[in-house]
């Protein structure tokens, strides 16, 4: 089934992309400098649509705005360390929610919508609820096709062992569907390395998750 935009769908998606496109960040794609999270986003969208076509339209908002003004809490104005990076995440979260559910409202979107929206986007019902888990699948799937090898980059200093943890913990967030579409992707051959390894490392537990998997 064609999914059909209404006409406040298509208010609130401008006006996700009006934000973005103030972001002083900018990253090059096809030879044409355009702002990091309008990219993103458009990522996130296009990648939404290849693994769940019949995506609800909250679903489609949530994906959308995923990073909506990311760069107002950038990684520095919290501790390192896994205590800080927690609740720099957590930050990120509540500040994503507050800002499309504000541009909902704006459309005439009910608080009810608006709660399940922010319900996605701070990760809430991941495990639990469809829509939630498809998020965070197509998060998962955008990073390791778009993100990992700059990942890579930064954390240099990784060892594969290291990686190859952090995808397997990445791959315990996703559902079997995210799963396929991440072994889907045409990545390098040292990437896909990585994540076969991962998926053994993790066979056992993917397994058990599997068995109760809501998407």
């Amino acid at each position: 089934m064609t999914f059909e935009p209404s006409q406040d769908f298509n208010a609130v998606i401008a006006a996700i992309d009006a934000v973005n496109a103030q972001d002083p960040r900018s990253t090059e794609v096809d030879g044409q400098s355009r702002p990091y999270e309008t990219v993103y986003a458009e990522r996130m969208t296009a990648t939404l649509d290849q693994i769940y076509p019949n995506a609800s339209e909250l679903l489609r908002i949530a994906a959308r705005s995923q990073h909506i003004r990311r760069w107002d809490i950038p990684r520095d104005s919290h501790p390192m360390g896994r205590e800080g990076y927690q609740k720099w995440r957590l930050s990120l979260r509540k500040m994503h929610s507050e800002l499309v559910g504000g541009i909902m409202a704006e459309h005439g979107y009910s608080e009810e919508d608006i709660a399940q929206v922010g319900t996605f986007l701070r990760k809430e019902q991941l495990k639990k609820h469809p829509d939630s888990q498809a998020l965070e699948n197509v998060v998962d799937v955008v990073f390791l096709g778009y993100y990992w090898d700059d990942f890579v980059a930064k954390y240099s200093h990784y060892d594969d062992d290291k990686l190859i943890d952090i995808v397997g913990k990445t791959l315990l967030k996703m559902s079997t569907t995210g799963h396929q579409a991440a072994l889907a992707l045409d990545l390098p051959e040292k990437t896909t390395r990585i994540v076969l390894a991962a998926v053994e490392l993790k066979k056992d537990q993917l397994a058990a998750l599997a068995k109760r998997e809501v998407s």
